[in-house]
């Protein structure tokens, strides 16, 4: 499509917007709260798996987090608790964060439509108690997240149907993609990656999972 059409149809304006969608139906308000209720609580509980975005002066950021369900603590109804896992320490998110506390979180569960969205202010503690509630294997967190939360609700399941991303008939061949060693090796002039990073993944992957 040339530029000169798509410049020509941009919209510009929530006046725009919102005559373009119309308002939205009740059941789409209703459901957002500012505390973590019962409801979302189990949500929250059996969730291996969210997204974290956040912003900061350098841009956006958005990144997975996941672990074993229910990795994220409820400490109680307005304050989630976010250990930081080992992965490899670019720190952009944790870099925003001390910036600006503002993030958002998309919580997902296995086999389940349903996402969960919560937005909040975060801060970054180290209290050498609270890092050693998270420990597993006696491996604990540098850091951890502590989440105010602004705003909860669900997200239907339209987009995980359209998807079907929780059907195994879609599931892609890892092997029909690159490899995370080819993707290295091509940016960095066979300087890193290759075939031995992918052989050697798996097994340093597994001795610093946390």
């Amino acid at each position: 499509m040339p530029d000169s059409v798509l410049a020509s149809h941009l919209v510009t304006s929530v006046a725009e917007l919102e005559s373009l969608y119309g308002v939205p139906v009740e059941a789409s308000t209703v459901k957002e709260v500012d505390w973590i209720t019962p409801h979302y609580r189990a949500y929250i509980e059996a969730s291996p798996y969210c997204a974290l975005a956040t912003s900061g002066p350098e841009g956006l950021d958005c990144s997975p987090r996941g672990d074993r369900p229910g990795f994220v603590r409820i400490h109680d109804e307005k304050t989630l608790m976010l250990p930081d896992r080992r992965g490899n320490n670019r720190i952009d998110s944790l870099r925003n964060v001390v910036r600006d506390p503002r993030v958002a979180l998309l919580f997902m569960i296995p086999g389940v439509g349903n996402t969960l969205r919560v937005n909040g202010r975060a801060r970054l503690s180290v209290a050498p108690e609270l890092l050693a509630s998270f420990a597993v294997e006696d491996k604990a967190p540098r850091s951890v997240m502590a989440i105010t939360v602004d705003s909860v609700y669900f997200q239907c399941a339209r987009a995980l149907v359209r998807s079907e991303v929780w059907d195994p008939a879609r599931h892609v061949d890892p092997k029909s993609l690159p490899s995370a060693g080819q993707i290295l090796a091509a940016l960095s002039d066979d300087r890193v990656g290759g075939e031995r990073y992918d052989r050697e993944w798996p097994g340093r992957a597994a001795q610093t999972m946390w």
